[in-house]
């Protein structure tokens, strides 16, 4: 049966899937959060999730552990496809909302073993305090609603998540912008300040400006897999872009990073509809 409860920043509900015995949708204030099967953990329903999960595959070879950062949990999705796909690995999810948390680990409990440890806290604040170079991974997967809270905007966070990675390390960011993509620019701009190589996953039709939509960020202090990305991106049922290079260049143009902490905003509001559910 679907459940709903008040968590901290709003209303969760969990509603099963009909067409999936194990599959739990979650959003807070009808904003979908994360989708989960907890009969096959390796699923990964939500188009941007896919794409990170594309990176996760890549990030190492097939099978080895990684100690992966989360900040953003909502209903531990990445963190439970890891733990399948990299039996082993350490992960460390970092959620502000304490009763969503409780939430997920009531109703979506974590197999035995998982490796996977959340901790409430606010993301900002927690990235200051992990030590350097403890992560081989740093997933930012933030939303306050459904937007990115301003703090995770700036190029002072861009230089936070790069001194958490361990050399060789990654970090991937979801967002969300439509055209003309003064938030997304900016971002990009910032990791292309911060790290060596950079590349952006997202739909054609969310490019070329037709419609608002999840744009993955992907950052490491070195080259990336640009073409394996790009071609198990382009398998997807919904099929995504890999831009890089020139064509990255293209798009940040004359963007500058964020770089006064008082001067940050949010990531825009969506327009009524475009991550809605009814």
């Amino acid at each position: 049966m679907p459940v709903t409860e008040p968590v901290d920043r709003g209303t969760a509900r969990l509603l099963p899937d009909v067409d999936r015995p194990g599959g739990w949708l979650l959003t807070v204030d009808d904003a979908p959060q994360s989708y989960v099967d907890l009969d096959a953990p390796d699923h990964l329903e939500f188009e941007y999730a896919r794409r990170i999960g594309h990176a996760l595959d890549l990030a190492a070879p097939p099978g080895r552990p990684l100690d992966l950062l989360h900040l953003g949990g909502g209903g531990l999705t990445l963190p439970r496809y890891a733990a399948h796909t990299r039996p082993g690995s350490r992960q460390t999810v970092v959620e502000a909302d304490a009763a969503l948390a409780a939430l997920v680990e009531r109703r979506l409990p974590l197999p035995l073993g998982s490796g996977v440890t959340v901790r409430t806290a606010d993301a900002r604040a927690a990235l200051r305090t992990v030590p350097a170079a403890g992560a081989d991974v740093l997933i930012a997967d933030v939303f306050a609603g459904t937007r990115t809270p301003a703090s995770l905007t700036t190029l002072g966070f861009a230089r936070d998540a790069a001194r958490a990675l361990r050399p060789g390390g990654w970090y991937l960011a979801n967002l969300a912008d439509g055209a003309p993509f003064a938030f997304l620019r900016g971002q990009l701009a910032a990791l292309a300040s911060v790290f060596a190589g950079v590349c952006l996953l997202a739909e054609p039709a969310v490019l070329r400006g037709r419609r608002f939509g999840n744009a993955v960020l992907l950052a490491a202090d070195a080259g990336l897999p640009v073409a394996e990305l790009a071609r198990r991106c382009a398998a997807d049922p919904f099929p995504a872009r890999v831009v890089h290079g020139a064509g990255l260049a293209e798009l940040i143009g004359d963007a500058e990073p964020v770089a006064d902490e008082n001067a940050a905003r949010p990531s825009p509001k969506p327009p009524p509809g475009a991550f809605s559910v009814g």
